[in-house]
């Protein structure tokens, strides 16, 4: 069996990390926060949030990247996670790389989302050698919108998320894509 490299990007800040059993009851908690899942479809149960930990843990052990579990490196403190993922099949624009993350509300306001999405996408353009990365969100979620623009990547589109009710009122989403080069080719890469 191949070995895989397994990425830790680090800030000055935060550790990006593969996800510990101790992990689970702090991204349990984040999960059935109604501000954190604001702009879900409806918070997680305990269950679906360790399946979802279980998820990136497997992603990075068998990609060497994923959507790690971010911890403040002066606490040591598990605050969310951050990183890279296959966007879902059912969506009109994939395949593709999509970056995302959800952070503790404790942890909000501080610059740690976008601090740690670029070390996310520093792994995927100079290590995973993408062309281009996007994200997504419900188009009301003005402070996730907020930090990809941050992080440079511009409004591509709008859309009807296909796995989200029509009732929920969050089913507009907005698309932005970043690529690696100014003026490169946009088109998606895995």
């Amino acid at each position: 069996m191949k070995k895989v490299t397994a990425f830790q990007p680090e800030t000055p800040r935060l550790t990006m990390r593969q996800w510990q059993e101790s992990d689970l009851p702090h991204f349990a908690a984040m999960n059935a926060d109604s501000r954190v899942m604001e702009y879900f479809p409806a918070p997680l149960s305990t269950e679906e949030s360790n399946a979802l930990a279980k998820r990136c843990r497997e992603r990075i052990q068998n990609c060497g990247w994923g959507l790690w579990a971010v911890e403040l490196k002066s606490t040591a403190e598990f605050i969310g996670f951050v990183g890279l993922s296959h966007a879902p099949d059912v969506l009109s624009f994939a395949p593709c790389i999509e970056i995302g993350w959800r952070l503790n509300y404790s942890a909000w306001g501080h610059g740690y989302a976008t601090e740690a999405a670029r070390a996310a996408l520093r792994v995927g353009f100079e290590e995973l050698n993408l062309s281009t990365i996007v994200s997504f969100t419900a188009i009301g979620n003005r402070r996730s919108r907020a930090v990809m623009e941050r992080l440079g990547m511009t409004r591509s589109s709008t859309f009807l998320h296909p796995k989200v009710s029509p009732s929920s009122g969050l089913q507009l989403h907005v698309l932005y894509r970043i690529a690696r080069e100014v003026g490169s080719d946009t088109q998606d890469s895995q």
